[in-house]
């Protein structure tokens, strides 16, 4: 079977009607001591988006709805999720798994960093590996009493999202793009990923949308006129959301402190995600 094959749809296979093989599925299973409501997956076609602090932002936004939260750090060459929480040190572990690292509000953090003997060390592996080590933080990471687990995913459609997809029982994604039309036009790439592997896409939130002058309140499209109700409308996928450019959250995110946000742009996305759910 093709690794771009849906593990319940045959169609379009040339051995359609004539396999000795029924399609195995390619899901792996969780820790046993593992409690999981939902998988969200957190994507984007490019880098520079704002991803991880989009992750960050919906998985507060989350938790403030009374919702338990954990966020996995799929982004193994590139992770940032501990930062944005002020997360330093290593995971702990017992004889059933690892145990997630808890940030300061209550939200359930696991990444590469918090495994490594340097933070500031490089990750230095090939492709099978770092999808090796995204499947055990599903296998072998304990999500005790988890409502919501965010799986922030590095950008394009490569190794780790393919891995992602196929073996998590991934409920739903939200597509993170920014103005540009370039941009945008990756982001189609993500869309028509998501629907190749039959995963749901629950909405796209457009960062760094405009900045509004805190002086007179007036909108600045700094990053020029924005694409997304053009996309979304193609695909039949709503905006959850438009997020400014804001000096406060980038550094939130650079002290730790994202936890402390102020702002309701997503207020109306975890709402509705968690309505769809």
């Amino acid at each position: 079977m093709s690794e771009n094959c849906k593990p319940q749809d045959c169609s379009g296979c040339p051995s359609a009607g004539n396999c000795s093989s029924k399609p195995q599925s390619l899901l792996e299973e969780p820790n046993k001591m593992s409690s999981i409501g939902k998988v969200i997956g957190v994507v984007s076609g490019k880098g520079g988006v704002g991803k991880t602090m989009i992750s960050s932002l919906l998985a507060v936004s989350m938790q403030r709805l009374g919702k338990n939260v954990g966020i996995m750090d799929a982004d193994i060459t590139g992770p940032s999720v501990p930062k944005a929480f002020g997360i330093h040190g290593k995971a702990d572990a017992c004889e059933f798994g690892i145990i997630p690292t808890k940030s300061k509000m209550g939200i359930d953090v696991m990444s590469i960093n918090l495994l490594l003997e340097n933070e500031s060390d490089p990750v230095v592996w090939r492709g099978p590996v770092i999808a090796g080590v995204v499947k055990q933080f599903w296998t072998d990471v304990i999500w005790k009493d988890i409502d919501y687990l965010f799986v922030d995913m590095p950008p394009g459609t490569g190794d780790v999202p393919l891995t992602v997809f196929q073996s998590l029982p991934v409920d739903g994604i939200v597509i993170v793009t920014s103005p540009q039309e370039l941009v945008s036009m990756i982001v189609e790439k993500a869309v028509k990923m998501a629907k190749l592997m039959d995963i749901p896409i629950l909405g796209i939130i457009e960062n760094m949308s405009y900045f509004e002058c805190p002086d007179c309140g007036k909108r600045h499209k700094i990053y020029g006129d924005s694409h997304i109700e053009d996309i979304a409308k193609e695909y039949g996928i709503p905006v959850l959301a438009q997020i400014p450019v804001c000096p406060d959250l980038a550094k939130q995110c650079d002290q730790g402190t994202i936890e402390l946000f102020e702002g309701d742009w997503l207020d109306a996305a975890v709402a509705q995600i968690d309505g769809q759910n």
